[in-house]
């Protein structure tokens, strides 16, 4: 096939894409994949089928042995991403929740954790304030505030992960498993709020990826793949 040229709208576009765990273990085998704006895209299959080293490649952790990745209209390789303006570009616009939130957290409140990065791209302390404000109760963390992060539980440590990342305000968000960690008292709550805010992103020209096991948490979604064994199996509403 001929080399993929990203065009308006896509911003994602994976061509023949195959990803190599140390050990000839074979994660990804072909992924061609095009992901549009302001779409919510949910990515199902068993464990070990490749959905979070998929999410690691579109987030451009990890870099694929062959195949071409084009984020945002451009190449995203470990060269483009050496590149300061495109690499603060890329992580001010898209946005990784990881499967497990102890790789994420690092700060001493949960405050700080959710300021972190509206800090970092110099918002007005005003703003920075309001905007934490409105994900600790979105999320219901308020009581939360003034703890450290490693103290929570594993649901409310997803939850501050989830609430650092969407301050911002990404274009995109890549969500591996948001209710992996979660207490069955905690999902349903957790499931609506998804619901509503994947309505919120389409609404509002943002993108989501979700990796899910439970159907309900992306019952919102309105494209959902299927992988096996890293391949692409099956694709539709």
């Amino acid at each position: 096939m001929d080399r993929p040229i990203a065009t308006t709208g896509e911003l994602f576009l994976l061509h023949q894409v195959r990803y190599e765990y140390p050990g000839e273990i074979e994660a990804l085998r072909g992924i061609d994949l095009v992901v549009h704006q302001g779409r919510n895209v949910a990515i199902l299959g068993a464990n070990g089928s490749g959905k979070s080293t998929l999410l690691k490649v579109l987030d451009g952790l990890y870099y694929p042995q062959s195949g071409e990745v084009y984020a945002l209209g451009r190449p995203l390789t470990e060269k483009t991403l050496a590149a300061a303006a495109y690499a603060n570009d890329f992580r001010r616009r898209v946005g990784l929740i990881f499967q497990d939130p102890d790789v994420q957290l690092f700060s001493a409140t949960v405050w700080d954790e959710v300021a972190f990065a509206p800090l970092q791209l110099d918002w007005p302390l005003s703003e920075v304030h309001e905007r934490v404000e409105a994900m600790l109760q979105w999320l219901g963390l308020s009581d939360l505030r003034d703890r450290p992060p490693y103290r929570l539980s594993g649901g409310e440590k997803r939850k501050v992960a989830l609430a650092a990342v969407r301050a911002v305000k990404p274009e995109v968000l890549l969500l591996d498993e948001p209710t992996a960690f979660l207490d069955p008292g905690s999902v349903d709550p957790l499931t609506e709020a998804f619901i509503q805010e994947g309505l919120d992103v389409v609404l509002e020209g943002r993108t989501s990826i979700v990796i899910a096991h439970r159907l309900s948490t992306v019952k919102n979604a309105d494209r959902i793949i299927v992988i096996r064994e890293g391949k692409i199996i099956e694709e539709g509403t």
